[in-house]
């Protein structure tokens, strides 16, 4: 039976297919001589595909394809489990679309682990669509599967079929809803909606906040199908390396145009060649047989047949050449011209000279590091769930998804605060309006969606407010500052900043110990109603919207003061959301609801990931002696008449920016582990310190708590333990060291932390810790702690200089007890404006057993 193949290339009235590929080649062959170049597709026509294929099977030295085809052979049961996010079953009318499907070799172990994972129908429940350019060997392809044991296997639970294509063709065909219209001419077996909730529901921004918001182009959001919220999952498979043959920018974009729902159960399957040797990668695209000169050359006859004439291009007069760039992590292949010579185009009647050794583009592929990989997927609006390498640790299969919310890489932050200049121009400076909408869809995520009805009035932690209390206390804080700085009234209803002002700092266990205001309600009845404290919240954040909008209307003159202002309650906000959420974190399982719109996590595939991750052959790394910088200058007092561009906003206890020596110590490359602590408590630490608050001990097992239900202690073992300072002291002591100063933890960071940009557990990138990465020998140690802030020894105290903040009295001052320490970093549920400043300094009491904090130990010199 023929290959069921919808053809999408555009066609003339005639039946003919439209392509640009002529245009392209002229167009890239009337550039100067040393940037003429030739469009890769070229390589890929009908004997191009099966050159490629002698590669794959006669080229050892072309690595790519044997490491991704050892993930494909042992994890492909892992990687469809995670595709379909641990469930037992898979939801009817699921369609799995390869880009650039090819021989399909490495394909079939997808297919037969799809074939594992559903039971036989009378329909498949599966369709899987290989997407490529040329149809006779899609046919031939497609056919193979369909006579071989594989094929067998795949009936009646996976159906496949081709599309004839390039990858823009397939997209547009996705976007436009052409796979719904497919599936709607079959009778469907789904008998209600898959989803229990859709992109709508998990991107809770309100009306008025939406409504601001812009799009000025296709690229500054990602699109989503017709009707998704009634759509089965989309698959899509990337492999290949073939991301490689975009540029770094057109890559992120391309991945950004995909067509996945936000928090929908829609994945994306994505081969990555990583930053190698560069002997290895020259070697890999120019092996000793052959195969890829004969597979690049072949790209000529293609030119000239795209031309009308097959021969065209001489081949003696060219020869294939390649190099690795390693500063820009990619590698080029050309053809080099051995001798002046002249072509000539009938189509455009133009002649084409080539000076001897003059170099012709014709492909690139780049390579992914670590921040390469992370900084790519941000910009793209992904999120990885799983990641699979191959045994050499060349190359990685990553499963992304597009989740409910993400933070962009601070980075981004400098170009896009606004479509004026009269913004800030740093990542720390005045937060731009999207910072504000990209904060409340996570705030929404967590008060609105992560609290069960049950919970609303209930504290999960003993000596802190009801849940209910924090939803009114934000947009109180923000609106009577508002109304203070603007100098006008309060929002509507008044009395609620009577009700809600009382401020719980996130550094605070006692409420006793906060600024006295009004007492709260004591009785469930007595509280506002959600619904109305909802519709206030939403009158704030239009109050907000506002500012922005006159200030872009020039109705309203930007000031510094203005800028703290806005900078102050974001970043209150954001530090509430991390509380609030490490109080459900006690009451998750039985009351929080995991957050929607992110993918559970394979618990058991990650764990045995992490269980083979390397790590250093040394315990600890040696610092100092160096003089560290801590703090920096942010003076209130300046705001009337200091500058707004460049100023980088901080509280009062980053101010003033000043220098501390510190001597040679040696530090541990990771945080205490949850596995390491275990030890301790069950031995040598039996009767001397407590069960962290971040575990739970059920009928005699101890397991650690996530916002998913806890998991098994073998599961989080190597993730950073979660205690108090006074018990992850107590730890360092026993191994005869302690934990560091500031200046110490200070010092490590600046040398070997990635930040957010390379990856770092913040932001949400994850919502439980993961093991740390910092200090590996692997990318210059360039890594992450594991998603927790880290306990100092330095008592939070007033440094020489300091200066109360006059916008929020007593933020820092109240504390300045002897009862508190610094800790620095961030969490998995820090901003990312907050856990990358540098100068950020956060403090809890020493006692305290909730805060996400871990700690790791240092030694002293002798």
């Amino acid at each position: 039976m023929p290959a069921d193949i919808i053809d999408l290339h555009p066609h003339s009235n005639d039946g003919i297919p439209v392509l640009d590929i002529p245009k392209q080649i002229i167009d890239g062959l009337s550039r100067p001589a040393g940037e003429k170049q030739l469009p890769t597709m070229l390589l890929y026509d009908e004997r191009g595909l099966r050159l490629y294929d002698d590669i794959t099977t006669g080229a050892p030295e072309y690595y790519l394809f044997g490491a991704e085809e050892e993930i494909l052979k042992n994890k492909a049961d892992d990687i469809v489990r995670a595709m379909h996010h641990g469930a037992d079953s898979v939801i009817p009318d699921e369609v799995v679309l390869e880009l650039g499907a090819g021989a399909l070799r490495k394909t079939s172990h997808i297919l037969l682990g799809l074939s594992r994972f559903v039971e036989s129908t009378a329909s498949a429940p599966i369709t899987y669509y290989a997407l490529d350019l040329e149809q006779r060997e899609l046919e031939r392809t497609l056919g193979e599967i369909e006579m071989s044991e594989i094929g067998c296997n795949l009936k009646g639970k996976v159906e496949t079929k081709g599309m004839c294509g390039t990858y823009d063709d397939g997209l547009k065909f996705l976007e436009e809803g052409g796979l719904h219209h497919l599936s709607e001419a079959r009778p469907s077996t789904r008998s209600m909606d898959p989803y229990k909730f859709t992109a709508r529901d998990v991107s809770p921004i309100s009306s008025e906040s939406s409504t601001s918001e812009t799009t000025s182009d296709r690229d500054s959001s990602p699109p989503s199908t017709p009707n998704d919220h009634t759509q089965p999952p989309l698959h899509i498979m990337f492999l290949g390396s073939s991301l490689g043959n975009f540029t770094r920018s057109d890559a992120a974009k391309f991945l950004r145009s995909l067509p996945l729902r936000p928090g929908s159960g829609d994945t994306l399957l994505l081969g990555m060649d990583h930053d190698n040797d560069k002997h290895q990668i020259e070697e890999a695209y120019n092996d000793r047989k052959g195969c890829t000169k004969r597979f690049i050359m072949n790209g000529l006859r293609a030119a000239g047949r795209a031309l009308g004439n097959e021969s065209m291009f001489d081949g003696n007069k060219w020869e294939y050449v390649n190099h690795y760039n390693t500063a820009e992590r990619r590698h080029e292949a050309y053809y080099k011209s051995k001798c002046r010579h002249t072509i000539h185009d009938p189509s455009s009647q133009q002649d084409i000279t080539f000076l001897e050794d003059e170099l012709m583009k014709v492909e690139e592929s780049i390579k992914f590091s670590e921040t390469d990989a992370f900084s790519m997927f941000t910009e793209a609006i992904l999120r990885p769930v799983q990641r699979w390498t191959d045994s050499a640790g060349q190359y990685s299969l990553w499963l992304l998804e597009r989740p409910a919310f993400q933070f962009p890489l601070l980075r981004s932050l400098e170009v896009d605060l606004a479509p004026t200049s009269s913004y800030s121009n740093g990542p720390f400076g005045m937060p731009s309006k999207k910072e504000w909408q990209d904060l409340w869809a996570a705030w929404d995520c967590i008060t609105l969606r992560m609290i069960s009805p049950s919970m609303l009035y209930q504290k999960p932690i003993d000596l802190r407010h009801i849940c209910l209390f924090y939803l009114g206390h934000i947009p109180t804080f923000l609106d009577i500052h508002l109304s203070r700085l603007l100098e006008e009234p309060h929002t509507e209803p008044e009395e609620y900043k009577y009700i809600f002002e009382r401020g719980i700092d996130p550094n605070v266990d006692d409420p006793s110990e906060c600024h006295p205001h009004s007492e709260v309600p004591q009785e469930d009845g007595e509280w506002p109603a959600l619904s109305s404290i909802l519709q206030f919240q939403s009158r704030v954040r239009a109050r907000v919207l506002d500012i922005y909008d006159d200030i872009e209307a020039s109705k309203r003159v930007l000031t510094r003061k203005m800028a703290r202002v806005l900078f102050m309650t974001l970043e209150h906000e954001a530090m509430h959301a991390e509380t609030l959420l490490y109080m459900l974190l006690q009451r998750a399982g039985s009351g929080t609801l995991p957050p929607p719109g992110f993918t559970s996590p394979p618990w058991a595939s990650l764990a045995a990931n992490w269980d083979a991750a390397p790590i250093p052959k040394t315990v600890t790394i040696t610092l100092g002696p160096a003089s560290v910088s801590l703090g920096h200058d942010d003076n209130e007092a300046d705001d009337y008449a200091g500058d707004i561009l460049s100023h980088e906003f901080g509280w009062d206890n980053e101010h003033p920016r000043r220098t501390v020596q510190v001597e040679k110590f040696n530090i541990e490359w990771r945080p205490i582990t949850n596995g390491d602590f275990y030890n301790f408590y069950k031995g040598k630490g039996k009767g001397k310190v407590c069960l962290p608050a971040s575990w739970i001990e059920e009928n005699g097992i101890t397991k650690v708590r996530t916002l998913y239900g806890p998991v098994f202690m073998e599961t989080a073992k190597n993730w950073p333990v979660v205690a108090t300072y006074n018990d992850l002291s107590a730890y360092a002591t026993v191994k005869g060291g302690r934990l560091p100063t500031e200046p110490e933890l200070r010092l490590f960071y600046d040398k070997f932390e990635a930040g957010y940009e390379g990856g770092a557990n913040t932001g949400f990138r994850n919502w439980h810790p993961t093991p740390a990465t910092t200090g590996l020998e692997k990318s210059d140690g360039k890594g992450h702690n594991g998603g927790v802030w880290e306990w100092t020894s330095t008592t939070f105290e007033k440094e020489e200089g300091f200066i109360p903040s006059a916008l929020y009295p007593g933020y820092s001052e109240d504390f300045f007890d002897g009862k508190h320490q610094v800790v620095l970093g961030g969490s998995y549920a820090t901003i990312p404006r907050i856990a990358g400043r540098r100068s950020f300094r956060n403090w809890y009491q020493h006692n305290y057993p909730y805060a996400w904090v871990g700690g790791r130990v240092v030694y002293d010199c002798k």
